[in-house]
Parts: structure tokens; C-alpha cells; sequence
């Protein structure tokens, strides 16, 4: 049995021990379930001291524990001390801070803080940012060359907002210092990703497969890597491979730079679930409802599974939005003809047996349903799947629209969101179901891996002396003493790579010999807890 299995094992044990309704009756311990609002920056909740005392109320009052809150929204902040320039939306004038003003009033009412923050996308219309700083404005469209950061489809097409293209090396570390500054400047509970992966937006000819991603910089590198010239078409496998691994780079990236930084703080992705999980049936074209053959796979290059395997994330919130009452998709036109319920179904089943040894908490649509469905969706997410397993959690999208009366004007953002927190705390014609879900506090889940550890990981970096970066060129890492083979990978556009969860004890680095000489080794422990940083220095041959 290798470690991965052990670990496993352990892990389940732990949920059995902690997961809702494991505790028993004369158990006086607090539940253990991640609760939370998605608070998005495009309506009312982060712009004033106002607003802000409102959505710590509105949370404490629901029995939640966390808030997500969007301070990152197209390369900018809802803050003062980040690598972003501080947003120019109307938000209350300097020094005022949303991040810190939000930290400070939650943490003291016990509720967590998590950074969301969207990866790729840096700006929406034609009409530049006032300031000169922001990336749109010094690496966007009007630059040429490889100052260019920005992504393009495979016609040259770039409609809607503008995206920075992972493959190019300097994107992606303007991408990891979005999230790793605000680990460093606030004290913040966790960081989220949202939009980590390759835009929507599909060329015609390729409906499932990703059209995005051919800045020259990125194809240049695709060359390198490959041997080909040529201009591979959406659906290339090896293409969609090799950008699907430059969004896992990243993914990778933060986890270990972050942990390096501040280890308690807890990386969470907002990730798809289009259409239905697998294995269940698929829609034509999509394969034999494998996996890979999903929609988050193929079509927008977010490999979320393989994340929790490897253990780069410690939360996983798949945005499981779907509308409770689609049945068979003909009750109504917002249905689109899917049987949105079954969906709901299958992907929580997915998500809670695909784990591995971190946590999930289903997202689900609040905004898309009326409470009474909420109720039960959540319900859902909270029940163990038909293997046994549980998610850790719920969180909602979102704050501003918490149902479907109040997303479609019908009522009062407030008196909604009023009802929604008397249908989870309390007995009401929402639920038939007693106690209410939200009846008692819960504590957040402790992320044991970090908080006990029992494995190390290690980072570092490729490069000549002077700095320059061995992009792409294959490691293997190895137990020093015994020379076994535990893993190969690549290293990225900055000469960057990481393991994660490795026993403790000593290893060794091995570089790719055909493209460099000179030292090409390097041997370093790895300790309980800790992230090992290690600096190799070849020459170019």
C-alpha cells in the first residue's frame, strides 16, 4: 500500500470522526463545516464600512463561518497593499480599505476572510484603467512583442473581457504575485482562485474543446516543448495537454509560495461543473463520460481533479450552479432543455468521492433558485454520497442575489436575504425538515495536513547564474539514498518547479542532460511541515 493509500485512509477515518452528523448526541464538540457567502465586487457588500457591517451581520446571523469575498476582480483591488492597483470603483475614499475594514470586523465576530481574487481576465471594454500601473494599461493590447501578455483564440479573435495568457511566462508570475501579495500584505484566512483555467467563449467549429490561449509567446514556447511548428487546432490533444499544465503550473505555484509564506492559509478554487459528471451519460461529442472527456477537462482546461490528487489545493469549491426545479429540462425555457436536478445529483456524488486528502464544499446557485429549492440543495451537498463519503461544506453564490425573486427584481435584495437566514436557522414553511440546516455554529474544518503535518514539500528553480531560466527542461526527483524514481515534471516558463507531500528525508533533483551541463543535481531534506527551497544553476550547452 503506497503512501497516497495510507493517507487515504486516514483521511477517511478523519471525516468519519468529524464530518456533520458523525458527532454524537452527548459529543459537546461543534460541527465541523465550511459555511459562506460568495460576495462578488460588482454589488453592494465591500464598498464602505456600511456595507461591510451588513455583511458580517448577515453572516454571523445565517450560522455561516466564512466569507468569500471578490477583492480582485479584473487586475484590481478591493485594497490598499497589493501587486494590483487599488480599484476605481466607487468605493469609499483612501485610506479606507475593503480587505483590511472586512478582516478586522470579521475576525471579530469569529468569521474567516478568503481572498478571491480571478486569475486570468485583467479588464472588460475598450476604455484603458485610469491607472498607468494597471497590467491592461503596461502589458495589454496596445503592447507589441513579448510584452504582450494578452490572450487571443485560435482566428485572432478576442471577444469580451481581456485575459492574460498563462503560457507566457511573465503572465503567469504577474498571475502568482496577484495572490501571493495579498498572503503577504493581510492576514487573511485563505485565498480562491476563480476563472483559473482557459476562458469560455468557443469557436463554433470546436464547441467542447478550448479555443483560447495562442499568444505568441505561448505558442513559441508549445514549439519548444513539442518539436512541431505549426498551429495546432483546438482540439490538438497535445496541445490541450500542454495549456491545461500551464493552469495547473499555476495552481501549484500559489499552494507552495503561499505555504512558504504563511502555511495555515487555505487555497481554494472556484471550479466547473458543466453539464453532467462523469461517468454518468454525456452530451453528443463528448466521449464515453470519462473524466477527461468532461466539459471542465476538455473545455476550459481546468484539470480540478488532478489538483485534490496531487494535493494543491486544500478546498475545492466546484461551482455546482444548477436550478433545482429542471427536472427533465422541459419545465421551463431558463431550463435549456437539461435535467439540471440530476446534474446537481451527479456532480456532488463526484466532487465528495474525489477528495483524496483535502476537502471539497459544494458551491451551488442560490441566485438561480428560490429558497425553498436552496434548502434542499444544500441538504444535498451536505449528505454523504452513495460510497459514504461527505463534503465539508456549502457555500453560496451569492451575497447580493441570494434568490431567484431577488435576482430577478421581484424583491428586495434584503427582504431576501432575510428569508433565506430564517429558512436556514430556523424552522420555517421553507424546510419540512427539522432541525434547520443551519440550526446550530459550526466550526470551520481543520486542515489537518497543515495543522499536524506529517509530510514536507520542496520548491526551487532552474536557471543560469545570471538569472536565466531553464523553461521546460524535465526533472526527476528522487530518493537520495535508494535513487527510486518518486516523480518527473517540468519546469515552467520561469524555471520554476514543486513537490508536494513528500515524506521527510533526503532527496535529489535531477536535471535534464541534453539540454544543459554543468551542475545538474541538486541533494536537500525535506522536513515535517516545511517547504525546502533548492536552486540549481546548470550552463546552457
Amino acid at each position: 500500500m503506497n503512501r497516497r493509500m495510507v493517507m487515504g485512509l486516514l483521511t477517511l477515518a478523519l471525516m468519519a470522526a468529524t464530518v456533520p452528523g458523525a458527532v454524537s448526541a452527548a459529543d459537546p464538540r461543534e460541527e465541523e463545516e465550511f459555511r459562506a457567502y460568495w460576495v462578488d465586487a460588482f454589488n453592494e457588500g465591500l464598498y464602505n464600512e456600511a456595507e461591510i457591517d451588513e455583511l458580517v451581520a448577515a453572516t454571523k446571523a445565517a450560522d455561516m463561518n466564512a466569507i468569500v469575498a471578490q477583492i480582485g476582480r479584473r487586475g484590481d483591488c478591493f485594497c490598499n497593499r497589493a501587486a494590483m492597483p487599488r480599484t476605481q470603483a466607487a468605493i469609499a475614499p483612501y485610506p479606507f480599505d475593503p480587505l483590511q475594514t472586512l478582516i478586522d470586523k470579521a475576525h471579530a465576530q469569529g468569521i474567516e476572510v478568503h481572498a478571491w481574487i480571478i486569475a486570468t481576465a485583467i479588464w472588460q471594454g475598450s476604455t484603458p484603467p485610469r491607472d498607468p500601473n494597471h497590467v491592461y494599461n503596461t502589458h495589454g493590447p496596445s503592447k507589441t512583442g513579448d510584452e504582450n501578455w494578452v490572450m487571443t483564440r485560435y482566428d485572432g479573435s478576442r471577444p469580451g473581457d481581456t485575459y492574460l495568457d498563462p503560457g507566457h511566462p511573465a503572465a503567469a508570475d504577474h498571475i502568482v504575485r496577484m495572490y501571493t501579495s495579498i498572503v503577504e500584505e493581510y492576514e487573511v484566512d485563505g485565498i480562491n482562485f476563480d476563472r483559473i483555467r482557459y476562458p469560455d467563449g468557443q469557436l463554433a467549429t470546436w464547441p467542447y474543446d478550448n479555443s483560447w490561449g495562442y499568444n505568441p509567446v505561448a505558442l513559441r514556447r508549445f514549439h519548444a516543448a513539442t518539436g512541431r511548428s505549426d498551429r495546432p487546432l483546438p482540439d490538438d490533444p497535445q496541445w490541450s495537454q500542454w495549456r491545461r499544465e500551464q493552469i495547473t503550473n499555476l495552481v501549484r505555484k500559489v499552494y507552495l509560495r503561499s505555504y512558504a509564506i504563511k502555511p495555515h492559509v487555505r487555497i481554494s478554487a472556484d471550479t466547473i461543473t458543466y453539464g453532467d459528471a462523469p461517468p454518468y451519460p454525456r452530451m453528443p461529442g463528448l466521449g464515453d463520460g470519462t473524466w477527461e472527456d468532461s466539459r471542465p477537462h476538455r473545455e476550459t482546461l481546468q484539470d480540478w481533479r488532478a489538483w485534490m490528487e496531487e494535493g494543491i489545493l486544500d478546498l475545492n469549491i466546484p461551482m455546482n450552479y444548477k436550478r433545482e426545479f429542471c427536472v427533465t429540462g422541459s419545465e421551463s425555457p431558463s431550463c435549456f432543455g437539461f435535467p439540471q436536478r440530476s446534474w446537481y445529483e451527479h456532480w456532488n456524488e463526484f466532487i465528495k468521492d474525489h477528495q483524496y486528502d483535502r476537502q471539497a464544499a459544494i458551491g451551488s446557485a442560490i441566485y438561480l433558485n428560490s429558497i425553498s429549492d436552496s434548502v434542499v440543495q444544500i441538504r444535498k451537498a451536505l449528505a454523504p454520497s452513495a460510497a459514504g463519503n461527505r463534503s465539508y461544506g456549502w457555500v453560496g453564490y451569492s451575497y447580493a442575489n441570494p434568490d431567484s425573486l431577488a435576482t430577478t427584481n421581484q424583491r428586495p435584495r434584503d427582504t431576501s436575504r432575510a428569508e433565506l437566514t430564517r429558512a436556514l436557522t430556523e424552522p420555517s414553511e421553507y424546510d419540512p425538515v427539522t432541525p434547520p440546516v443551519f440550526a446550530d455554529t459550526a466550526v470551520v474544518p481543520e486542515m489537518t495536513w497543515k495543522t499536524q503535518p506529517t509530510t514536507g514539500h520542496v520548491m526551487g528553480t532552474v536557471t543560469t547564474a545570471d538569472g536565466v531560466a531553464f523553461d521546460q527542461v524535465w526533472l526527476e526527483l528522487r530518493d537520495a539514498e535508494t535513487d527510486e524514481l518518486i516523480a518527473r515534471r517540468l519546469t515552467d516558463g520561469s524555471g520554476w518547479f514543486g513537490f508536494v507531500d513528500l515524506e521527510p528525508g533526503r532527496y535529489k533533483v535531477m536535471v535534464d542532460g541534453q539540454r544543459v551541463h554543468g551542475r545538474r543535481v541538486a541533494v536537500f531534506t525535506v522536513h515535517v511541515g516545511e517547504v525546502t527551497t533548492v536552486r540549481i544553476e546548470p550552463k546552457a550547452r
